[in-house]
């Protein structure tokens, strides 16, 4: 079993910047593929940003290329988004997100995660 906690989310203006964090309790922290994912009102939850195992490869959604980056510290059982230039539109509950992978794959799908964390709240004014 996985717990993940959140933290970090604020209010912020737009053109700012956030840092979430995401503690992982578990021994196995590095055999976990990790993610974050956000939700809006009346939205899915959609796709964010992702890491693999090891840290070597990520991926992002095209709406936060070149303004978020997706870390992980696997000493710590840490993972970080940080967020930059941030647009009313990325206003958002962010959700960390993690399952067990034996590849150094990255992982998108909403469906492809076992463990979520309760979620931060991220708010972009105008």
């Amino acid at each position: 079993q996985v717990q993940l906690v959140e933290s970090g989310g604020r209010l912020v203006q737009a053109g700012g910047s956030v840092r979430l964090s995401c503690a992982a309790s578990t021994s196995t922290f590095s055999r976990l593929a990790m993610g974050w994912f956000r939700q809006a009102p009346g939205k899915e939850r959609e796709f964010v940003a992702a890491i693999s195992r090891n840290g070597d490869t990520t991926n992002y959604a095209d709406s936060v290329k070149g303004r978020f980056t997706i870390s992980r510290d696997n000493a710590n059982n840490m993972v970080y988004l940080q967020m930059n230039s941030l647009k009313p539109e990325d206003t958002a509950v962010y959700y960390c997100a993690a399952r067990f992978t034996v590849t150094v794959n990255y992982y998108s799908l909403v469906s492809q995660y076992n463990y979520w964390g309760q979620g931060t709240q991220v708010t972009v004014s105008s």
